[in-house]
C-alpha cells in the first residue's frame, strides 16, 4: 500500500483561531487498521513521535477515562514527556484525549485536547487530527512540526503492518 500524501493534505494551523492546529492524512489502509495501530503500546512504540524520536516509555489504557504516559526521546537523549486521559473512544471512528506536556521539572506547559476521527472513504481511511487550544500560536506551531512527523511515520507503520496488527 502507498499513501496518497498531497502537501494540502498535511496540514498546518487551520481557521481563524491560529491556536487550534488542524492536520489531514489519506491512508491507503481501512479504518479499524489505522485504529488499531493507536490503541497498545505494542504499535505505538514503533511509530509515535517525531522523526528520530524513539517511545522508550508507553504506559497507556486504552479505555474512556483510562490514562496513557509516554516519553519521547531525540537522538540528543533528552526526554519529552506527555501524558493525558481518554475521553472519548468510539472504535474505528473516533478518538478524543487530554495532552499535557511536562517540562523538565514536571510542570505542565501545554495542556491541550486531541481528537482524531477517522473517515472510511472506500478502501482508504482519511484522518484527521484536531489540536486546541494552545496558549499561544508558537506552541501550535511547534506541535504542527511534531504531529506532521508523527504521522508521517504512522503512514509508514501501517504500510508495513497491514496483515500484522
Amino acid at each position: 500500500m502507498k499513501a496518497m500524501m498531497q502537501p494540502a493534505e498535511r496540514g498546518a494551523v487551520a481557521g481563524s483561531d491560529q491556536r487550534t492546529l488542524v492536520l489531514t492524512r489519506m491512508l491507503d489502509a481501512p479504518r479499524e487498521l489505522v485504529f488499531e495501530a493507536w490503541t497498545h503500546p505494542k504499535h505505538l512504540v514503533r511509530w509515535w513521535g517525531p522523526a528520530d524520536f524513539t517511545l522508550p516509555h508507553c504506559e497507556q489504557d486504552f479505555r474512556s477515562g483510562g490514562a496513557y504516559r509516554f516519553c519521547m526521546r531525540p537522538p540528543d537523549g533528552s526526554d519529552h514527556w506527555v501524558r493525558g486521559e481518554y475521553t472519548y473512544i468510539d472504535p474505528p471512528s473516533r478518538l478524543v484525549f487530554t495532552w499535557l506536556r511536562e517540562d523538565a521539572e514536571g510542570d505542565i506547559w501545554c495542556d491541550t485536547v486531541v481528537s482524531i476521527t477517522l473517515e472510511q472513504h472506500g478502501t482508504r481511511t482519511k484522518l484527521i487530527l484536531e489540536q486546541t487550544t494552545f496558549a499561544t500560536v508558537a506552541h501550535c506551531e511547534e506541535h504542527a512540526i511534531g504531529w506532521n512527523q508523527c504521522l508521517d511515520r504512522l503512514v509508514h507503520f501501517v504500510e508495513r503492518s497491514t496483515n500484522n496488527l
